[in-house]
Order: C-alpha cells, then sequence, then structure tokens
C-alpha cells in the first residue's frame, strides 16, 4: 500500500494550494485519533496545525462521531427552502446565545467562503432593498477572506488573486488600526462613508496573511468610527471562532457589535464542512417584504444538512466542557512561555501570540511572504520529526488542537529549537 495510493492519487486528484508539477511529497493519511495522523507507512505525526485550522477536539473524535452516527440514521439530509430540522433550530438556538446579542438570525452556507459571500450579499441587498444602492466595500490591507469572487474580491491583492484582478470589484483597503493611526482613519471614513455599504474585517488575527496581530481595543475604536458613520461591518469569525483566540470567540474581546458575523472551520470541530452567517434584526427585517423581488436569493445544496449541524452541536457541548477550557489555557500558558525562548533566538523576530495561536517570522535573506522558499525546508524537516506544521513562507506558526497533551506540545517546542539553531538555514 505505501505506494499505491500516492500512485493512484497523482493519477486523479489535484490538490488546493499545490504546484502539482513538483508535488512530490503527497503523504496517504489512513487514519486519525486525537492529535495524531497516521500515514500508509505507520508513521505518527502530531497534527501541530489542526488540519488547517479546523480540527478543535482532535481527529475521530468518539462522541462527535457517535452524534453523526445517530443522526445519520434518523434524518441525513433535506432541501432546507420551505422545510426544518431540529439539528438546525437547536444549533442556531445555541449559536445565538453565545454570540453578541445583536446577533438576531442564523444564515446556513456550506464554508468560509462561502459564509462570507453571503455576508455581502446582505449588505449589497441591504441598501438595494431600501433604494439606496451603494457600491463601495471597505477593507483592510493583506485581508483574506476566501477563494470564491466576492471572498477574492475583500481579500488583499496578492499573487493568489493576481489572475483575477480585473474581475473583481472595487474594494478600499485600509491599514489594520492602531493608537497612532485611528485618527487618520477617522479622517478617512468621514470622506468616504457616503459610497460605502460595509465593512469587512478579520477580528485580532489576519490568518493567512501571515498571522498579522493586532489589539482589539484599536478595532473596538475603529468599529465604533464605523459605527457613527452608518457603515455596516461584517465581522469574519471563521478562523478566530470556538475558542482559538483564548475566549469563545474573537468577540468576547470587543465591547462593539458587528452587524454580521462569519463562522465556519471550527464550526463542527473539523469533522463535517458547514458555514454560517448570523446578522442582526437591521439586517433581516430589510429583507422582510410583500415584495419577492427582495428575497435573499442564495442557497445551497445541502444547506443546514442534519449531519453537519449534528457534528456542531456536538463540537459545541464538548467545547463547554470544563477540562477542554482547562486545555486551552494551558495551551495558551505553555504558548506564552515558549515565546520567550523565542524571543532570544538570534534568527527569529516578530514573535506573537493570541490565545492558542504562536507565530513568528524566521529572518533569512528572501523577503518575508508565502513564497519564501524557506518555509517548504521548514516543513519537511519537521514532518521528518513527526509533526505537521504547514508554515507561511518564512512565518511559522502554531494552530495545535485542543486536545494536543503537555508532552507533546514541549516535544513540539524543543524541536522547533533544535531546527532553528541548524546551522545550513
Amino acid at each position: 500500500m505505501c505506494n499505491e495510493l500516492k500512485t493512484r492519487d497523482k493519477a486523479v486528484n489535484w490538490h488546493p494550494y499545490t504546484q502539482m508539477k513538483t508535488a512530490d511529497n503527497i503523504i496517504p493519511i489512513i487514519k486519525g485519533e486525537g492529535a495524531y495522523l497516521y500515514d500508509d507507512k505507520g508513521n505518527r505525526y502530531i497534527d501541530a496545525v489542526s488540519s488547517w485550522w479546523v480540527t478543535l477536539h482532535g481527529h475521530a473524535h468518539p462522541y462527535i462521531a457517535q452524534r453523526v452516527s445517530e443522526q445519520l440514521n434518523t434524518l441525513e439530509q433535506v432541501i432546507f427552502a420551505g422545510f426544518t430540522h431540529e439539528p438546525a433550530i437547536r444549533l442556531s438556538e445555541n449559536l445565538l446565545q453565545l454570540l453578541p446579542g445583536n446577533q438576531q438570525k442564523v444564515f446556513y452556507s456550506d464554508n468560509g467562503s462561502t459564509a462570507v459571500e453571503v455576508a455581502l450579499k446582505m449588505c449589497i441587498q441591504y441598501h438595494y432593498n431600501q433604494g439606496k444602492p451603494k457600491t463601495k466595500i471597505l477593507a483592510f490591507k493583506n485581508a483574506y477572506h476566501g477563494d470564491t469572487f466576492g471572498a477574492m474580491s475583500v481579500s488583499g491583492r496578492s499573487a493568489w488573486t493576481q489572475p483575477f484582478g480585473e474581475m473583481l470589484f472595487e474594494v478600499i483597503f485600509i491599514d489594520t488600526p492602531t493608537a497612532e493611526n485611528l485618527e487618520n482613519l477617522r479622517s478617512e471614513l468621514k470622506t468616504i462613508s457616503e459610497e460605502v455599504l460595509c465593512f469587512i474585517y478579520e477580528p485580532l488575527i489576519q490568518g493567512a496573511a501571515g498571522m498579522l496581530m493586532y489589539q482589539a481595543r484599536d478595532l473596538n475604536e475603529l468599529m465604533k468610527l464605523c459605527k457613527e458613520e452608518g457603515i455596516l461591518m461584517i465581522q469574519d469569525e471563521v478562523f478566530t471562532g470556538f475558542g482559538r483566540t483564548g475566549k469563545l470567540f474573537a468577540a468576547d474581546y470587543l465591547s462593539e457589535q458587528p452587524d454580521i458575523m462569519c463562522f465556519s472551520k471550527g464550526l463542527t470541530g473539523g469533522t463535517l464542512p458547514m458555514g454560517i452567517t448570523t446578522c442582526s434584526h437591521k439586517i433581516y427585517n430589510a429583507f422582510l417584504s410583500d415584495d419577492p423581488y427582495k428575497t435573499l436569493f442564495h442557497g445551497h445544496s445541502f444547506t443546514a444538512n442534519p449531519l453537519s449541524c449534528t457534528a456542531a452541536l456536538a463540537s459545541m457541548e464538548l467545547l463547554s466542557e470544563e477540562k477542554n477550557q482547562l486545555s486551552i489555557e494551558r495551551i495558551c500558558q505553555q504558548h506564552a512561555q515558549f515565546a520567550i525562548l523565542l524571543k532570544e533566538h538570534q534568527h527569529i523576530e516578530n514573535v506573537r501570540q493570541t490565545g492558542t495561536i504562536l507565530a513568528w517570522e524566521y529572518k533569512n535573506d528572501q523577503q518575508t511572504s508565502y513564497f519564501n522558499n524557506i518555509g517548504k525546508l521548514f516543513y519537511d524537516e519537521f514532518l521528518s520529526r513527526g509533526i505537521l506544521m504547514r508554515p507561511l513562507g518564512n512565518v511559522l506558526y502554531l494552530v495545535p488542537p485542543y486536545c494536543i497533551s503537555y508532552e507533546d506540545l514541549e516535544y513540539i517546542y524543543a524541536q522547533i529549537m533544535e531546527i532553528l539553531n541548524k546551522t545550513e538555514w
């Protein structure tokens, strides 16, 4: 089996974010358990990135598997237009209780990009339905909100979006807020607010941009400015939701409330795909009308899939347990201690942490970017030591599942220091 799966895969599959001509290290995984992945050769890897930041409680969690299995024997799928079911109702009820108080309605989709697309369409049609259409959107420089066309449009222009540049709609990009630039941002918002239909942002952390972090207090001030200027706000918590920041949501660090929120990734504990867009009554009511043309015309075949809803409910139950909350606290504390060592290393700069997310940059003669070749070298080196990390160029980071043990995390730290101290880099 050792070579058979790899050969068969290469014959038929096209992998994401992968240059297939040089993709000679695709690893067949045959089993997952807790924080571990096992390949077809019997090698074990500690999943230090939660398999693209989604697996909260570890792989093949028995409780989530049991709940999904039970649901599979009851109702696996039903059209969500004209019908409903208890898992979707319960999930919406439970989630809304945890979100900022103005979040009152839930719209289901199937991933983070589409959750963002739904949010953008809500904002655009919100103004259209009131006879006051607007065309410009505000976003942060270096933003990443997904790979569908609307999500790409509100993401920072880069090599990822360049082939599609002429087909992306107009967006005004601004700097992330700091104490120093807030007055300039205030002036800019006052100048453009009449034509801006919404502001979309990743709260506290710009993940795919290289784990760029900024302060909650500065975001809070920027949100106040948007509220003063009547600009709708979309808070993209696809990455930051469900404990990643050390609190349940990044919103828990803020006193200001967005009009719309987006969720995916850890929503189902990484078990099944699902996206959610929540909104306030203000947004929802703009679509309530005797006029059928004011309907939100958006949907997915698997909207509110009962299996995904059940997985999300089970994941949220696990997340609320004291032992898992203590695990999150412990990971945060371990990261903070290790960050002290990283800051002392001569080849490391810009060490930063938000909750369970720890990131740093390796200094070399290439620019800081996703295409810095050092990332591939580090990736292979970590794999050889039984650790799955996926550097963003020269930006290395840890986003472990909450079930990772103290010992495994300490092992990862030790391997990081050994690798950083190798002279051949």
